[in-house]
């Protein structure tokens, strides 16, 4: 039987790709840390029947900026611009180009992954399909980083409608004067203080309604149903409530919110998604029964078979979290590299060597997670005479790791043993 240890930690080498195909150095870099950015787009009433403000949020994590210290502070520099094309990306509506300045006392406060900075636009739209691009340019570093979405722009002209649902950053929605901070990434934390959500009613007169809100699995079951009743005026009522539930679990939801009379007829409702997740795991996560399953290759069978034999689901989560707090190389930190690396390495091996089985139980997977990115790799998909092989090379290690494809169909199978030393995972 296997056993999986920890060794000394070694620097990740970095990857130098020969005759690559399909990873590249700066795609394997991008594998290994969070999104540079995030985006949302909520559209809300204009208050003219014509256009609806389409509100484009943008929040760019620290840890995505380079920092300098012309003084007395740590400062960065980023500029944002949002491009509005129609559907068929044929014409430029709308672009709207801006600058943010950040400042940090002090150098840990650049690297936390939590830091991040967040603006907005608002654009007054027909409603309709658009194709929107967002753009972040780092002053300092000179990098680029780019998305591109199709956002459909509601239409808020009937007597009674509903915004789209913002979730907001924890603790504000408690505040004397109440204070509009989205939390944008579409990733909650989900604890016993609940799920504080925003959003507008419009109606063109006073009514009584039963707000009910509803939560559901990525299968479609619901799991969450509450209702309360609720006066609103002419005009735009805004709400803030907050969802008293903390029994989710990891995984994909989505909320929807209905407005209906006192007499139970739906008059509007919105939809919400995100990630419902756990203070402490990465945001790679989002099944733990397969979180546990892709621990193979650094847990042994003996705590492998503790967590998976947990009697419930929250006990299942404290043996985990339990499992990686003492792996954890600086345990006087809230961060945990090795957790972080480690489900980085097996969402890399899901993206770019899953064929007939999930990436991270191939072979390739499993030499990629217990020993990282090769130093340099060798791919032979034509050569005459040969079935399609790769070569691996670690220099540190001294080894060159051959994978043939038997089939044709991309089913690398190691054919250079790994034996004793090679077993142990290496950061």
């Amino acid at each position: 039987m296997r056993q999986f240890l920890i060794v000394s930690f070694f620097t990740l080498a970095a990857f130098i790709s020969v005759n690559s195909q399909d990873i590249q150095p700066t795609e394997l870099k991008n594998s290994f840390s969070a999104p540079k950015y995030y985006e949302d787009f909520l559209n809300f009433s204009a208050g003219k029947d014509s256009l609806t403000r389409l509100d484009v949020f943008v929040m760019v994590p620290y840890t995505s900026i380079k920092f300098v210290k012309p003084d007395k502070v740590f400062v960065g520099r980023y500029s944002v611009t949002v491009s509005v094309f129609d559907k068929d990306k044929k014409k430029l509506i709308n672009e709207k180009l801006w600058n943010e300045k950040v400042e940090a006392t002090d150098y840990n406060q650049t690297t936390l992954k939590d830091n991040s900075s967040l603006s907005f636009k608002s654009f007054y739209l027909t409603p309709d399909e658009y194709s929107i691009r967002t753009s972040i340019h780092d002053e300092e570093s000179n990098l680029d980083f780019t998305g591109e979405r199709k956002v459909t722009v509601r239409n808020f002209s009937a007597g009674f409608a509903i915004s789209d649902i913002m979730i907001l950053k924890k603790g504000v929605e408690n505040e004397p004067i109440k204070k509009i901070v989205p939390d944008i990434s579409g990733d909650v934390t989900m604890q016993k203080e609940g799920l504080p959500i925003f959003y507008e009613i419009y109606s063109r007169a006073p009514c009584k309604l039963n707000l009910k809100y509803i939560i559901s699995d990525k299968k479609k079951n619901q799991i969450f149903e509450e209702s309360h009743f609720k006066e609103v005026d002419s005009g735009k009522t805004q709400v803030f409530y907050t969802i008293k539930d903390s029994s989710l679990n990891l995984g994909y939801y989505n909320l929807q919110v209905l407005t209906n009379s006192t007499d139970n007829l739906l008059l509007a409702s919105t939809q919400k998604s995100f990630l419902s997740r756990w203070a402490g795991v990465p945001s790679l996560i989002t099944d733990l029964d397969k979180a546990v399953d892709e621990m193979v290759y650094i847990a042994s069978p003996k705590d492998l078979d503790y967590i998976k034999d947990a009697p419930n689901k929250d006990e299942k989560l404290k043996r985990y979290l339990a499992y990686w707090k003492k792996m954890n190389p600086a345990p006087e930190t809230e961060d945990n590299e090795l957790f972080d690396e480690y489900y980085n390495r097996v969402f890399y091996a899901n993206e770019h060597f899953s064929q007939f089985l999930d990436g991270w139980k191939t072979d390739r997977g499993m030499v990629f997670i217990l020993l990282g990115p090769p130093d340099n790799v060798q791919r032979h998909p034509f050569d005459m005479d040969s079935k399609p092989y790769e070569i691996w090379e670690y220099y540190n290690l001294n080894q060159s790791l051959v994978f043939f494809d038997e089939t044709g169909f991309g089913d690398y199978r190691l054919v250079t043993p790994l034996t004793g030393d090679l077993y142990r995972f290496r950061r």
